[in-house]
C-alpha cells in the first residue's frame, strides 16, 4: 500500500466546560486521540496547552504545533491549518470549552475538511446545550439552540417574545446563550419580558462542582434569588 497518498484524518477532540478533573467528563478515547496527535487547531493557545497537560501529562509540550482558529483568523490561513492532513498527519479541532463546531468557530475548519475529502472524526465529549436540554424536563424531541441574544434592549425584548411564542406554536423548546458578565441582565430581562406561566431552565456550571440546573415557571423564578455573573450559563424557555 502507499501510505504516501493517504491523508492524515481531523479529530475533534472535547474539552472540559471548566476547571474540572478530565477523566470525570472525558472517555479515554480523548486520551488516546492527544496521546498521538501533535498537531492542533485552537482557539487560545494557552488554555489548549494546558488542557493538552491536564488530560496527558506525558505529551511534550516542545512536540505540540499549534495554530489559531479565533473570530479574528482569515478565511484565507483555514487551508494552511489542514496542510498537515495532506502529508498523512493526523490534526485535532479544539474547543475553548466543550465539542468543536458547535457554537464554535472551528464549523468552518470541518467544512473546509469535508470539502478537501479529508476525514473527520468526531470524538464523545461534553456539551453544555445537550446536557442543559437533558437537564431541564422540556421537549427534547424537537428543541433549536438559536446562539445569542441581540444586544439592544428592544431587540431583545421582540426576540424573547418570538422564541417564547415559537416554542408555544412549534412545541419547541428555544435554547439561547450569553456572554456570562451578562448573565444577570438577561435573567431580569427574562423575568420582565415572559409571560408567568413560560417555562424557563437555567442550567449553570455544568459538569463543575457548583453546577446548578433548575426549571421553573417565570413566576416561581421572580421568588428565587441566583448570582449568575460569570458562570456559563444555558438559558431554555418553553411555553407549554
Amino acid at each position: 500500500m502507499n501510505t504516501k497518498n493517504l491523508k492524515g484524518k481531523l479529530y475533534l477532540i472535547p474539552t472540559t466546560l471548566g476547571d474540572c478533573n478530565p477523566e470525570d467528563v472525558l472517555p479515554q478515547t480523548v486520551k488516546r486521540a492527544i496521546q498521538f496527535i501533535d498537531h492542533y487547531i485552537v482557539e487560545n493557545e494557552k488554555t489548549a496547552r494546558k488542557c493538552i497537560k491536564s488530560v496527558f501529562p506525558e505529551k511534550v509540550q516542545s512536540s505540540l504545533i499549534l495554530s489559531t482558529l479565533n473570530k479574528y483568523t482569515e478565511i484565507a490561513e483555514h487551508n494552511a491549518m489542514l496542510k498537515p492532513c495532506f502529508e498523512g498527519i493526523n490534526v485535532g479541532l479544539m474547543s475553548e470549552a466543550g465539542c468543536p463546531g458547535v457554537a464554535d468557530p472551528g464549523a468552518a475548519i470541518v467544512k473546509l475538511a469535508h470539502e478537501k475529502g479529508i476525514q473527520v472524526v468526531p470524538l464523545v465529549g461534553p456539551s453544555s446545550i445537550l446536557l442543559a436540554m437533558m437537564g431541564s424536563g422540556m421537549n427534547g424531541q424537537s428543541f433549536a439552540f438559536n446562539g445569542y441574544l441581540p444586544i439592544d434592549k428592544s431587540e431583545k425584548k421582540a426576540a424573547l417574545k418570538n422564541y417564547e411564542k415559537f416554542s408555544h406554536d412549534k412545541n419547541q423548546s428555544q435554547i439561547f446563550i450569553e456572554t456570562p458578565y451578562r448573565n444577570n441582565k438577561l435573567l431580569e430581562d427574562l423575568l420582565q419580558t415572559l409571560q408567568p406561566s413560560t417555562h424557563l431552565c437555567i442550567a449553570a456550571d455544568i459538569t463543575l462542582p457548583t453546577e446548578y440546573i433548575k426549571t421553573f415557571r417565570v413566576a416561581d423564578w421572580k421568588k428565587v434569588s441566583i448570582d449568575l455573573h460569570n458562570r456559563p450559563t444555558i438559558f431554555i424557555v418553553h411555553k407549554m
